[in-house]
């Protein structure tokens, strides 16, 4: 269990201090910070050599928490949400509570449910969503696997997540979608 090997009161403790992480998520591994902590989002474009305006990825621990960020959820991805098992990250034109340097420049803001255990018990510890991109500079290739990841992003982060660090098997990034204007659903990637 990953408890035994990270500390996940410490690794809040960094989150509520500034702090980013580098962290395996329910797709490829992520470079996170608190979501709503202007400082250490600042810090994590830095590390990435990202435009700011080009918007984050946020992951939340349950439908609950996305109800808070997401007041007017449609019912039809409320549903597709509640019962959707593969990772699915969905651009929201409306949000609340989240700072405007993770939104994009139309206000969107994508944001997934995970799945895996670790992100959601460290979400729910943090009590607050966690911004996630990329464990890579910007422009660079996603790593597929911890192995992947540069010394560049693992020597500059304040944390590195332990759990699934051995895990071979390569992941790839979450699918993309949002409600067109007919309130269909329409994959920006699939």
């Amino acid at each position: 269990m990953f408890l035994l090997r990270d500390d996940i009161s410490e690794i809040t403790r960094i989150l509520n201090d500034d702090g980013i992480i580098c962290y395996p998520t329910d797709t490829i591994w992520g470079i996170g910070c608190d979501a709503t902590n202007e400082v250490a989002i600042a810090r994590v474009t830095t590390l990435k050599g990202r435009a700011p305006e080009k918007g984050y990825i946020i992951l939340v621990d349950s439908l609950e928490m996305l109800k808070k960020y997401v007041p007017k959820l449609h019912p039809r991805l409320e549903t597709l949400l509640a019962y959707h098992q593969r990772p699915l990250t969905v651009i929201y034109d409306k949000t609340d509570g989240l700072p405007a340097s993770i939104k994009a420049p139309d206000g969107s803001v994508g944001i997934r449910i995970v799945h895996d255990e670790f992100c959601q018990a460290l979400i729910a510890q943090l009590g607050r969503p966690l911004l996630s991109t990329s464990a890579n500079i910007h422009g660079q290739r996603f790593p597929p696997t911890y192995g992947a990841i540069s010394s560049d992003i693992l020597t500059n982060v304040d944390y590195v997540v332990k759990h699934r660090q051995d895990d071979k098997e390569p992941h790839e990034p979450s699918s993309i979608a949002r409600l067109d204007r007919h309130m269909e659903l329409e994959f920006v990637r699939e």
